[in-house]
């Protein structure tokens, strides 16, 4: 099916709280419904009946797939087993886990028909929104098998000449069994950052998807056994929010997290009783600046691309776009164009699907509706955008800095779109949020100036989101977007543990670590510190 546009906003109404992220313990986001009230879950609600999950389709409701839900038992069982089979892998070496891990990319890919329709099945989305997922979480499997060896092998540093008779090494030792929880709205490529990265560092994975779209994650997870059968490298386990706190707690050696900054909160708590390790992403409220001397047309269709892709379902989605003055007008016009020509439903023909998770569609309408009570027009879309499952472009223009629209995760097709003096206010705007994952700039002359005093983790210039399509760049962010890297060669050493090794090469010259130094050797030795540190 596919709806039609609507043009004009209805008076807006409050709206409850809600966490908008997926994953983890304590997050509301999540309750599924129990057993008892199965019946009356609504279309994509994940419900438990019989000690399974049930997927459901976003707009259909229809049946995806049942999956059992891990206890805490179940939960360490898979670690233990995976603390075995990691022993196997890592001793394979970098060749043999290149050869397993490119076979895997090569199988995911003979039959990537089939996951375009299971990830169109449960989480609603379009066969292009599909691919453009896709195409990087494949390319993260290629890379870090290709890539690993030159960046984890053993390496020899310069020595010291008042240690001369010792040469120093360092190696990088994967940590062991890596704990993975992803979110729902990228199930393959967001999980993937970390558990290729894992893998080809030699780690063992026990992965915990979200519970909207564990049909997903299983197909996966199923494709790598049928080239690694020999033992349990790579597993997945079922559940809501309780079966990632067994994950965080059941002894993996270190946390890989996708979420919210609420629930990564939690996470990090219950991994601070152990000192284990974590890597947080915690979503992102990115911003694009528009320059003077941009082009406009390209700008447009970016912010509406970024912003609108996946339905808004994006955590480096543009959600933010700041204008300087001489050029607003134009670039809202052209972005409101756009905006009005994308199309919305579940038919082929269709730019993007539904809002996969249920309860984040009345967080987008609480921010819709808060903006307009507040004194911002709606040039495109407004409260009549929100037309459950599907939210339709909503493009919001005078939107105070301190609305809901402009300080929270909003996760939805809407963009707020700021007039401002010139660029540097553009920039103190841009900087102002607590998170900082990703951001754009547009421009020529002040462009890459601007890109790199934007706080966040990654910039596109004259692109949007273009940062992600890269294997060899590390993804990230700071303040509430969270910290670690994956990707990249920094997410090749998230996935290890650096080991200094100095081993004695000859007797020493000067003995600087024994008591059976003389007096005249301790002057030598004074001379050697003196010198070399002039």
């Amino acid at each position: 099916m596919t709806t039609s546009v609507p043009s004009s906003p209805t008076a807006p109404t409050s709206q409850p709280e809600s966490d908008a992220q997926a994953a983890g313990p304590g997050s509301n986001a999540q309750a599924a419904r129990p057993e008892s009230n199965a019946q009356a879950a609504g279309p994509g609600e994940p419900v438990v009946i019989g000690g399974q999950l049930v997927s459901t389709n976003p707009v259909t409701g229809a049946e995806v797939g049942r999956f059992p839900i891990a206890d805490a038992d179940a939960v360490a069982q898979a670690v233990r087993r995976a603390r075995a089979a990691q022993v196997w892998w890592h001793e394979l070496g970098f060749a043999g886990r290149k050869k397993r891990l490119l076979a895997w990319r090569s199988l995911m890919t003979a039959r990537l028909d089939e996951l375009i329709e299971l990830m169109h099945a449960e989480g609603g989305k379009t066969r292009a929104d599909a691919l453009v997922e896709l195409a990087p979480a494949l390319s993260h499997v290629a890379w870090s098998a290709r890539n690993a060896r030159r960046v984890l092998r053993t390496r020899r540093v310069r020595g010291t000449l008042v240690l001369p008779e010792f040469s120093a090494s360092v190696e990088y030792q994967p940590y062991g069994v890596i704990g993975v929880i992803g979110p729902w709205n990228y199930p393959i490529n967001t999980p993937m950052g970390s558990i290729a990265y894992a893998l080809a560092a030699g780690n063992a994975v026990v992965f915990k998807p979200s519970e909207y779209t564990p049909a997903v994650g299983q197909w996966y997870v199923d494709r790598f056994a049928e080239v690694v059968p020999e033992h349990p490298v790579l597993q997945i386990v079922f559940g809501l929010g309780e079966t990632g706190a067994h994950l965080v707690k059941s002894g993996v050696d270190k946390v890989a997290f996708t979420g919210s900054p609420r629930t990564a909160r939690k996470i990090m708590a219950a991994c601070a009783e152990t000192l284990t390790p974590v890597l947080i992403e915690g979503g992102g409220k990115d911003a694009m600046i528009v320059d003077v001397d941009a082009d406009l047309d390209a700008a447009a269709d970016a912010a509406v691309w970024g912003g609108m892709t996946n339905a808004g379902q994006t955590c480096i989605g543009i959600e933010r776009v700041y204008v300087a003055a001489p050029v607003y007008d134009s670039f809202v016009d052209k972005v409101a164009a756009r905006a009005r020509a994308v199309r919305v439903g579940t038919e082929p023909t269709a730019d993007i699907g539904p809002i996969t998770m249920p309860a984040q569609i009345e967080i987008i309408r609480r921010h819709i509706e808060d903006a307009l009570a507040r004194g911002a027009r709606a040039v495109v879309g407004g409260s009549e955008a929100v037309q459950p499952p599907f939210v339709h472009p909503t493009v919001l223009v005078d939107v105070p800095e301190d609305a809901a629209a402009v300080r929270e995760e909003t996760f939805g097709p809407t963009l707020t779109v700021t007039k401002v003096d010139d660029v540097e206010e553009a920039l103190r705007r841009a900087n102002a949020s607590a998170y900082g994952l990703g951001g754009a700039v547009f421009g020529r002359r002040r462009a890459l100036r601007l890109a790199r005093q934007m706080r966040s983790g990654m910039v596109s210039v004259n692109g949007v989101l273009t940062f992600a399509g890269f294997s060899s760049l590390p993804f990230g962010g700071v303040g509430e977007s969270g910290f670690g890297r994956i990707h990249g060669d920094d997410g090749l050493r998230e996935m290890v543990r650096p080991k200094a090794i100095a081993r004695r090469r000859m007797r020493s010259p000067l003995p600087t670590t024994s008591f059976t130094r003389s007096p005249r050797q301790v002057r030598l030795i004074e001379r050697v510190v003196r010198l070399v540190n002039r």
